[in-house]
Formats: C-alpha cells, sequence, structure tokens
C-alpha cells in the first residue's frame, strides 16, 4: 500500500490543511481527516459499490440527511467544502451517541444498526472487544486500525520514508 499511500498524501495536501481546520472549527479532532483518507484517497470523484460518493463517501440518504444537495444535476457529496460541514455533523453526532471515537469510526463505516446490534450481542461497547467477535465484517473490523495507521504514517512521514511525497497546492479560494 506503500504507493497507494503516497498517491493519497500528494492529494491531501490539497485538502487536509483546510479541511482538517474545518474539523476543528467544528469541535472535532483534525485527525479525522485520516478518515476521509481511508474513504476515498482524497479523491471527490471517488464513488464505492454501495453508491457512497465524495471525500467523505457519502451514501445518497446519509448526504441528504445532513443537508446535502443530490439530484440528476448537482451531487453536493463531492463539494469538498461542504461534504466536510456534513461529515463533522455526522461525525460529532455519532461521537455524542457512543462517546467514543473507534466505534464511531466504526459507526460510519458499517452504519449504526450494524454497530448497534454488534455491541448488544457482544455485550461490550469497546471496539477491540467487537473486533474479537464475528458481529462486524472484516472491512468494518480493519477499519479503524487502517484510519490509526494512516494517522500514524501521515505525521510520521520521514521516520517511515516518505521524503519527496509532492504535495498537490492547497485549495485556494
Amino acid at each position: 500500500g506503500r504507493n497507494y499511500f503516497e498517491i493519497y498524501s500528494e492529494r491531501g495536501g490539497r485538502y487536509a490543511p483546510l479541511l482538517g481546520k474545518m474539523l476543528e472549527d467544528n469541535g472535532l479532532p483534525s485527525d479525522l481527516i485520516y478518515l476521509a483518507m481511508a474513504e476515498s484517497g482524497f479523491q471527490p470523484k471517488a464513488k464505492s459499490y454501495a453508491r457512497a460518493v465524495g471525500l467523505w463517501q457519502f451514501i445518497p440518504s446519509t448526504g441528504r440527511i445532513y443537508g446535502l444537495k443530490i439530484d440528476w444535476y448537482i451531487d453536493e457529496r463531492r463539494d469538498p467544502v461542504k461534504s466536510t460541514i456534513a461529515a463533522s455533523k455526522y461525525l460529532k453526532k455519532l461521537y455524542e451517541d457512543y462517546g467514543d471515537w473507534e466505534i464511531a469510526a466504526a459507526a460510519y463505516n458499517a452504519g449504526e444498526g450494524k454497530v448497534n446490534r454488534a455491541i448488544a450481542r457482544c455485550k461490550s461497547d469497546n471496539f477491540w472487544d467487537l473486533r474479537k467477535k464475528r458481529y462486524l465484517k472484516a472491512e468494518t473490523k480493519n477499519y479503524v486500525p487502517k484510519i490509526m495507521a494512516l494517522a500514524i504514517l501521515g505525521k510520521n512521514l520521514n521516520s517511515f520514508g516518505f521524503k519527496d511525497i509532492e504535495f498537490h497546492g492547497p485549495l485556494d479560494f
């Protein structure tokens, strides 16, 4: 994944400074920018098999709930600023619901219903306990560690041999 991380980091130069500040301004840790990196590789046109779109990979229903306009002409899930505002609202809600960033991130990935069922079946609201059981898909079990790994790499580029990353210029408007 070294090549992918390098590409995502280069793209991150365009989005991470502004979006990280937006997260902080909304009372969220700026490290949640690595969630967007995990979701889309900082590709605003990214689209998943589940019809999730944009930097934050909103499915249509969740995008609309958090104020994004989606119709035949416009899809604000692709707008870095508007989708970050929506992601901030959603992540804040998830954190308020679960009181834990690891579970909140798992719910962002799998959906609240799946995480709530896993918590009920496992009788634990600790992500690492849930991860040991079979109630979450492998994608979700690996999602939180992936975000943590991206954050560790992203904050220590030189230590991991990423010395020559040519970051894209930041959004300027």
